[in-house]
């Protein structure tokens, strides 16, 4: 050691750091189990959504009716088997106890809000469609099907149902996105915006 050198030496954390710092991770902890649960939800619910789908159809003395017939029920199909799809592997990532990085965090973020209303706008287009066949429309002319096809109804009303709860689901993943971002990281600075000068021109 040479002469006049300084060795600093790390105080002792105190008890109420040593406490806080254990609610702190515990919370994180406890975060991250429940931000994997919720993740994982979606993928039972999407799947189960899409099988019963998949498999509406109905043929009888009036004709016959399948999910394909319709664009609503079709984007249905495809946008449940997208957030499944997401849902495993987001949760999968979720659930790898690494600390958290703004890119990361902005990923989850926008990605989340983009499966949101992909799959609620796939619930709300079926909810028309299937109100449409149960309610018909005067003005076009168009009676119910319903009362036709009651088990295709009935099959489509389960599946749109599940999607919704799904959505449900994504409302509160978005949430907690939201809040590991905008709580843990500062928003972008904003570049200053030089001055514009207008020249004035007599009248």
């Amino acid at each position: 050691m040479e002469k006049g050198s300084v060795v600093e030496v790390a105080a002792p954390r105190s008890p109420m750091q040593m406490k806080m710092g254990d609610e702190l991770e515990g919370n994180t902890s406890a975060l991250r189990t429940a931000e994997t649960f919720l993740r994982l939800v979606p993928v039972g619910l999407c799947v189960s959504a899409l099988v019963l789908m998949l498999k509406n159809s109905q043929q009888n003395e009036y004709g016959s009716v399948d999910y394909s017939d319709l664009g609503a029920f079709r984007y249905l199909v495809h946008a449940n088997g997208i957030c499944a799809g997401y849902s495993l592997f987001s949760a999968v990532i979720a659930a790898m106890p690494r600390p958290s990085t703004m890119p990361r965090a902005w990923t989850f973020f926008l990605l989340d809000q983009v499966l949101t209303y992909i799959i609620l706008a796939a619930g709300a287009v079926s909810t028309e469609v299937l109100y449409l066949a149960e309610k018909g429309d005067a003005a076009t002319t168009w009676s119910s099907a319903c009362g036709s096809f009651g088990r295709f109804c009935h099959k489509v009303t389960a599946s749109v149902a599940i999607t919704f709860v799904a959505v449900f689901c994504y409302v509160l993943l978005s949430l907690i996105s939201s809040y590991k971002l905008f709580t843990n990281y500062d928003a972008p600075a904003s570049r200053p915006t030089a001055a514009i000068e207008v020249a004035a021109f007599p009248g």
